[in-house]
Order: structure tokens, then C-alpha cells, then sequence
């Protein structure tokens, strides 16, 4: 068989199952076409090395998301007996470890707020503000953190997903094409009402997109633009991590401060945190608990209420 038939057929099962599949696709598509209109028993380890290219230090992550996409591949082909052999390098570099997400302190976050200004500052070669208007990002920030949503997610936010009468939030078709309800509370529901009341006045040209989070210019706001201002907004804050960690803070880790200021909150209320995970894993839109845990980054403060917890019990259990 063709190898471009077998990783068409591969990414259709793939997609199949629930999983979107978009960078391991696109990496195995270019990799059918390096290679050629060769069959898959004509996949030498000389034609997968030459894919791959042999990684030099430091060891980016990217040359470990391309080899683990050829072994989904070459697993597929070896169950279905269309190898009988794996052409993939025997030696493997360490993965470098994943970015550690970055956890705002309240001061930061209010910082990054009062730094929003800047994007009504003009250009000094165009003479234009930002695309992104003050109040859409501030909104935007508080959305991601109050709600612990995915940039894409918020986003993705049509007019019609925010319902501020019952102060809930549709987000459709997430990670594994799940949609969700998720309630917010009262203080991000007024922000949005705020944002809502205002959104219109705050455009060039009239809208020609139904997302509720909207460019001056009337159209979708792209995750890049919004990654590129908020790293505008990072800089001009001065503010960097000097922990040698391979990324600055970036705007996916406030979904990593939401889950972490949760727990530090149902801690300091003294509820059961074990019983209340589960639901935290859901609102998130996590299939398991175990994505969940990996957004619990151990703060000192996480320390600080967890240990208090564990006191509190072993003080009780001492008693007679």
C-alpha cells in the first residue's frame, strides 16, 4: 500500500475517534510527500532520518512532536500487517520537559489590566492604536482567567454564547469536540455586561463577525494578534520569569492560574477538595482527572493551604 493512502487512512481513524488532529496530520502529510509515491515497505530508515534530521542541542520539542507522529503512524501500519518492521531510529534524544506553566500572582494580574492602556497608544510609524481595543482585552483577560477557558475558546465566543441574563457561557465544540455550559459568577458576568454594552462603540466599521470578542477593524480576533499584544503588554510591564523556563508567561497560563487560585480558594473555605476535582476537571473540559493535575502547578501558597489541611487532620486524628 501507498504510504499517502496509509496516512490518509491513518488520520481518518484518528479523527474518527475524537480527536481533532490537526499538527500530527499536517506533519504526516508533509512526511508522505518528502518521501514520495513510494509504498510503505519502501520506508527506510535513511528516508525517516532524513525527515526527522538529526537533532542538535538543545533539543527543541518540535523534533519530538514530528517522531512521535511517525510512531502513531508506524504503529497503525505494524497492527494492520502493513510492516513488519519499524523504520523509526532506535535512539531517542530526552525530551526536553514541558513548558511549566507560569502562575500569576493578583498583582500581576491587576498589572496586566492597567497595562492594557498601552494599546490605545499610536504607532508611531502608522499613526493607528492597536487592533485590539483596551476594554476587548481586558475583557478577554478576565475571561480567560474567571473562566479558565482556552484562548481559543474565548475566542471562539459568538454573541449568542454569552447568555449574561443566566450568566452562563456556551463554549461549542472545545478539544474532542466537546461543548459545554459553564456558569460564571456575578463580578466576570458585569464585566461582560460592561464589554457587551460597549462593543459596538468601540469599532472603525461595522462588524462582519458574529464572535463576541471583536477587532476594532469589525472582524475575529486571531489567537496570534491576541498572543502578539499580550506579549506587547508582558514588555512593557517588564514582566519575565528568571526561572530559565523555556517560555515567558504567555496567555494559556491563566487557564493554569484559575485552576490554582480555585484550589487555593476551596481550601481556605475548607471544602472537600478531593470531592470537588472531579467538577473542576469537567468545567475545565478535561476527559480525566489526569489532565487536570497537570495544571496544578505546587505555588507556595498551594503548599501553604495544603499543608494547613493536612494539620488540621492529623491534629484530629491525635486526639483521643
Amino acid at each position: 500500500m501507498k504510504l499517502a493512502q496509509v496516512v490518509e487512512d491513518y488520520v481518518a481513524w484518528k479523527r474518527s475517534l475524537g480527536f481533532r488532529f490537526r499538527t500530527a496530520g499536517k506533519i504526516l502529510g508533509t512526511f508522505a510527500r518528502a518521501a514520495g509515491p513510494v509504498d510503505i515497505l519502501d520506508v527506510s530508515e535513511q528516508v525517516v532520518a532524513g525527515f526527522l534530521k538529526r537533532p542538535k542541542p538543545p533539543i527543541r520539542t518540535s523534533w519530538h512532536t514530528k517522531y512521535y507522529a511517525l510512531v502513531g503512524l508506524v504503529r497503525f501500519a505494524l497492527q494492520r500487517g502493513l510492516l513488519s518492521t519499524s523504520p523509526l531510529p532506535f535512539f531517542v534524544p530526552k525530551r526536553p520537559e514541558y513548558a511549566t506553566p507560569y502562575i500569576y500572582s493578583t498583582d500581576e494580574l491587576r498589572r496586566i489590566l492597567d497595562g492594557s492602556k498601552i494599546l490605545d497608544a499610536r504607532n508611531r510609524k502608522s499613526g493607528q492604536a492597536a487592533s485590539i481595543a483596551p476594554l476587548t482585552f481586558r475583557t478577554l483577560i478576565l475571561v480567560l482567567y474567571g473562566a479558565g477557558l482556552r484562548l481559543s475558546e474565548a475566542l471562539a465566543l459568538t454573541v449568542d454564547d454569552v447568555d449574561l441574563s443566566a450568566s452562563t457561557l456556551v463554549v461549542r465544540n472545545s478539544k474532542f469536540f466537546k461543548t459545554r455550559l459553564l456558569p460564571i459568577g456575578p463580578q466576570l458576568s458585569s464585566t461582560l455586561r460592561h464589554y457587551a454594552d460597549n462593543r459596538l462603540r468601540l469599532l472603525s466599521r461595522p462588524p462582519s463577525a458574529n464572535t463576541f470578542f471583536l477587532r476594532r477593524q469589525g472582524t475575529a480576533i486571531s489567537g496570534q494578534l491576541a498572543e502578539r499584544y499580550f506579549r506587547m503588554v508582558r514588555s512593557y510591564l517588564g514582566m519575565r520569569r528568571e526561572d530559565g523556563a523555556y517560555f515567558q508567561p504567555r496567555l494559556h497560563d491563566l487557564r493554569h492560574t484559575f485552576a490554582v487560585h480555585r484550589l487555593v480558594a476551596w481550601y481556605r473555605q475548607g471544602a472537600d477538595v478531593q470531592l470537588l476535582l472531579p467538577k473542576l476537571s469537567t468545567y475545565l473540559g478535561h476527559i480525566g482527572l489526569a489532565e487536570t493535575q497537570h495544571y496544578l502547578t505546587m505555588t507556595p501558597e498551594l503548599l501553604r493551604e495544603a499543608g494547613r489541611r493536612f494539620e488540621s487532620y492529623a491534629t484530629l486524628e491525635a486526639r483521643p
